[in-house]
């Protein structure tokens, strides 16, 4: 089983050193510490147990340390900076693996930049050697590149003329859409197994500086003092231990203090049902604003909605990595709308302190990886049911939605409401910029509005489905049979055809960089990574380093 809850002191590959305003993630890749036998993790190359800790470290720096501007990301290794993916473990992966070894990086990265954007700790990567393919994607990730000047160090992404496969983590997208290089020197420098180095990387704008080695350390640590002055941080900020997660797996349940999992391996289904808040918020009934940020800081990682966007966000990753034949995924939530819609009130109405603000950061990821998740996603509105501002949020991230009129006679919970709040009207943003009703109401401005006039509502079933809110509203008599006949014909159709069809219909409107990094460029890989001129017993990564030519199909398809 593979798990993504980690904490530094567990690390082996990265380690993680805080200095007043400015922080160190220091590369130096265990060779014997990849996450499956048959491969060791040579030359700084990663697995996805690597880059695993990087995400780890990105989230803990964003809550654990908020005093810090700057991050450093370098190598221990004054030869080698990274040399990417480790090829062995590649090439003795099922496609699969592959496939989701990719998102995830690709998701952390978008993280590093999440953070330079939104939270205030720039990035600076120092390359003081080699950093070949998925090294130079991360450097590509950050805001400024220092490449150390010593006649050998080099940038470089060689998937293609090496291993017959693309940079797997944005690197052409960022090259291009990031770092404006110029198409024409893109070509050459995709093409280019050795790499560019020297004054050349600076002209070419793939890196932004080149240091002699004698001057490296001082120019590094003079750019990371700068940075951090620069940065939108407070000095004084206490941050906030993020605790091993509580989590328990059984046979079909995997069980969170706010979040439960169950899986129903014959009908191919996980469904998620999210808790609600036991207590009311204080929000604004809160005799002193300064004394309620003090309450959530005590609360830390267990202030509700903080500690349910963590066991969402390992349960996706969880079920993404372990649990493949799972195809479809159904949200339902339980508690009290009311108590939701307060904690969603404060959130909206906090963000100038910045633990709120990483907590609505942090929902905003957690969102995004159901969007990108190779999943069909329903929700199912019932009664007892809390999709309420941020929860509600989850009734536009899935590809159906399904809702219950009136009550079961003998069931006393509430009848099914959805309410409404600024929440879904633009500060958790899809991939393609735009928020989740921008999307659904795209070219139908006028809905747009009215449900806008909306916000604050307790919307009952039928209110909802004229609103345009649900795919569709049943009743007791039907809910049970519809929701089964759902399912079953869903399992019924081929999971890769499921998986295109979702990914074109979920982005509509403009595309970002990140919507062609998840959408173009992973769709390509996934493709690329299973022709034989990649894969096959005489393809490239299959023959990488054993001193044999790949064979090539030459036809373009």
């Amino acid at each position: 089983m593979i798990n993504f809850r980690t904490q530094p002191d567990s690390y082996r590959h990265w380690q993680l050193t805080v200095n007043g305003s400015v922080a160190h993630l220091t590369l130096s890749v265990d060779e014997q510490g990849g996450l499956f036998d048959g491969y060791e993790l040579k030359m700084n190359s990663y697995d996805l147990g690597v880059d695993i800790e990087l995400y780890d470290a990105v989230q803990r720096l964003r809550f654990e340390y908020p005093q810090v501007g700057a991050v450093v990301i370098s190598s221990s290794n004054n030869r080698i900076f990274c040399s990417g993916a480790n090829i062995r473990m590649l090439a003795g992966s099922s496609h699969a693996h592959k496939v989701n070894f990719c998102k995830f990086t690709n998701e952390t990265r978008n993280s590093i930049e999440d953070a330079s954007e939104n939270s205030g700790q720039r990035y600076i990567c120092a390359i003081n050697g080699t950093a070949a393919g998925g090294g130079y994607e991360l450097a590509l990730a950050t805001d400024y590149i220092m490449l150390i000047d010593d006649g050998s160090s080099t940038v470089s992404l060689p998937e293609v003329p090496l291993l017959a496969v693309l940079p797997g983590t944005g690197g052409l997208t960022r090259l291009v859409d990031k770092r404006k290089v110029r198409r024409d020197r893109s070509d050459i420098f995709c093409t280019t197994e050795e790499g560019i180095g020297g004054q050349k990387a600076v002209d070419w704008r793939l890196v932004d500086e080149v240091i002699p080695g004698s001057q490296f350390t001082r120019q590094v640590k003079q750019r990371a003092e700068e940075f951090s002055q620069q940065a939108n941080r407070s000095p004084d900020a206490k941050g906030i231990c993020l605790t091993p997660l509580e989590r328990s797996i059984e046979a079909d349940t995997i069980r969170y203090p706010d979040l439960n999992v169950t899986l129903n391996r014959e009908k191919s289904l996980a469904t998620l049902t999210l808790k609600g808040p036991e207590s009311e918020c204080l929000g604004e009934n809160h005799p002193h604003r300064n004394s309620l940020f003090e309450d959530i800081q005590t609360q830390g990682d267990k202030f509700w909605p903080l500690a349910l966007a963590r066991q969402l966000d390992d349960a996706l990753l969880h079920l993404r990595s372990n649990e493949p034949e799972l195809g479809t995924l159904i949200f339902r939530t339980e508690g009290e709308v009311q108590a939701v819609f307060g904690y969603d009130q404060l959130l909206r109405e906090s963000t100038d302190y910045w633990l709120v603000r990483e907590i609505m950061l942090y929902w905003k990821r957690t969102l995004k990886r159901i969007d990108m998740t190779s999943r069909s996603s329903f929700a199912l509105v019932d009664q007892g049911s809390c999709f309420s501002g941020f929860l509600a949020e989850l009734l536009f991230s899935v590809d159906r939605s399904y809702m219950l009129e009136g009550q079961y006679e003998d069931d006393p919970r509430p009848s099914a409401k959805i309410r409404l709040s600024p929440t879904n009207f633009g500060p958790l943003p899809m991939p393609n910029g735009l928020s989740r009703l921008e999307t659904r109401f795209l070219g139908e401005p006028d809905s747009l509005e009215l449900v806008a006039n909306l916000i604050a509502e307790d919307l009952d079933a039928e209110a909802a489905q004229q609103a345009g809110l649900i795919t569709e509203a049943l009743d007791d008599i039907d809910w049970d049979d519809e929701i089964r006949m759902v399912i079953e014909e869903r399992a019924s159709f081929s999971p890769d055809a499921l998986t295109g069809m979702e990914a074109n219909l979920r982005f509509a409107g403009p595309e970002t960089m990140e919507t062609k990094i998840f959408g173009r460029l992973s769709a390509w890989q996934n493709w690329i990574f299973q022709r034989p001129n990649a894969v096959g017993e005489k393809g490239a990564l299959r023959l990488y380093g054993s001193g044999g030519r790949p064979e090539y199909n030459k036809e373009r398809v």
